[in-house]
């Protein structure tokens, strides 16, 4: 393994310091060039500079590389309501009311001031540039009962007799209630038939009678689209809680083959529409930097969308990284509990962290595929840390850091040595005051 002295002086020598200047992302939209999908993480699921330089990193690819799309890791239907606020249709008179359908757990993750400003951006953005405007979408899964309720609404305006046929094929998932994981626990151990053939006969239907249903132009096609992904997610959902009880590792891989099946539906809907389709992702470095450069791959055979999209479209994929040593975090103690301010562990030994640390610049960004010393000795396996909406400092090495190549995994990585708190739209009581101990106990 390279010497840990003379990596740090390598990548000292590479690294391109983040002063806070309009121009600071010039050299990195260099390299992005031609890429069609940009797909930007963040190390935590709470983090203020995350969020912060994503959003200002996004604006550049609509404004100045065309960019047409926002993928979110966030729930369709949810996010559907803010792409209609930015398009300049719906009723809604605000960014945060145009949130406020992300109401499930962690409601944070997208109901916070960086993703507020981002959305105000971005309907002004449209409104000065109708001919060239961008959307917001989400990808995720878990929406499985509001998707089937919005396939129903849909239809109720489009063909009354078919959002019939459509509520009665969702039935079947009434005795369960609003818990899909109670569905998951009695069809996955044989309590009950699953209602798969019922999802699947609802979407062949949406997809069927497409031109059919579609009358009015662009916007009954988007209306549409909206439908038919909601019919698809009911599908996925369904399998993905049932699989959720199995034992099994397959969880992650649905999810994620989900998500990038619906970015490449969006792609073909807005290239039937005449667009050429160029997309940024927003979503967790797990997800999108390539898991194939990961330890849960080698041990585990998890794949992601960084994997998926970069086989599905290579040459055409660019992966940007976060990282960051220590400061605070907006997340949860346990999934479903409140959201709190919590201090960040500042490193464990053999982390890409503890490097970068010792790098002394404060903020910066690497380029990754550039071969030299500093990408030689980042393909290296190191630990690598993870926060997603829960945090755990008290067991900090078993539940955020897996081994990982940094350079396998992103052509770029953007570092902030200290960062700061996502900021909720909703602060929860106690959420200023925290969790923040001035140490943690030492041995994880």
């Amino acid at each position: 393994m390279t010497n840990v002295r003379t990596l740090v002086d390598a990548v000292k020598s590479e690294a391109r310091p983040l002063p806070g200047y309009p121009d600071d992302y010039d050299a990195l939209l260099d390299r992005i060039g031609e890429a069609r999908f940009v797909l930007v993480g963040d190390a935590s699921h709470g983090t203020h500079e995350f969020y912060r330089e994503r959003a200002r990193l996004t604006r550049h690819l609509i404004e100045d590389k065309g960019f047409t799309a926002v993928a979110a890791e966030a729930d369709w239907p949810d996010a559907y309501r803010v792409n209609r606020y930015v398009r300049g249709q719906g009723n809604d008179r605000s960014a945060p009311e145009a949130l406020s359908d992300f109401q499930r757990f962690p409601r944070w993750m997208w109901r916070n001031e960086d993703v507020q400003g981002f959305v105000d951006w971005l309907r002004h953005h449209n409104e000065h540039h109708q001919d060239r405007m961008a959307g917001f979408y989400g990808i995720d899964l878990y929406s499985l009962h509001r998707s089937m309720a919005a396939v129903v609404e849909y239809l109720e305006g489009v063909d009354p007799e078919a959002a019939q046929r459509a509520r009665q094929r969702y039935s079947c998932f009434e005795p369960y209630g609003q818990d899909p994981q109670q569905y998951g626990l009695a069809t996955a151990y044989g309590i009950d038939e699953p209602c798969e053939d019922e999802a699947v006969a609802q979407l062949v239907e949406l997809r069927r009678r497409e031109n059919e249903l579609v009358r009015d132009g662009l916007l009954a096609e988007d209306e549409h689209f909206y439908a038919e992904q909601n019919a698809r997610l009911a599908l996925n959902a369904e399998r993905y809680y049932r699989e959720m009880f199995c034992g099994r590792q397959d969880t992650w891989n649905l999810r994620d083959t989900h998500m990038a099946d619906t970015i490449d539906a969006l792609v073909q809907h807005q290239e039937e529409q005449g667009q050429r389709a160029k997309v940024v992702v927003w979503a967790h470095n797990s997800h999108l930097g390539d898991a194939r450069a990961t330890e849960v791959n080698w041990r585990q055979g998890q794949q992601n969308v960084g994997q998926f999209m970069r086989e599905r479209w290579p040459g055409e994929t660019y992966i940007i990284g976060f990282s960051t040593y220590h400061g605070e975090v907006t997340a949860a103690a346990d999934w479903g509990l409140p959201a709190k301010r919590k201090r960040v562990r500042p490193w464990l030994l053999g982390s890409h962290e503890e490097l970068f640390h010792q790098v002394g610049i404060p903020k910066f960004w690497l380029d990754l595929r550039e071969p030299n010393a500093a990408t030689a000795g980042l393909r290296e396996e190191r630990l690598q840390r993870f926060i997603g909406v829960i945090y755990r400092p008290e067991t900090e090495r078993r539940s955020h850091y897996y081994h990982a190549r940094l350079s396998e995994q992103y052509d770029a990585l953007l570092y902030f040595d200290q960062t700061g708190a996502l900021m909720p739209l909703d602060r929860t009581s106690g959420w200023e005051a925290g969790e923040l101990p001035d140490t943690y106990p030492t041995g994880e």
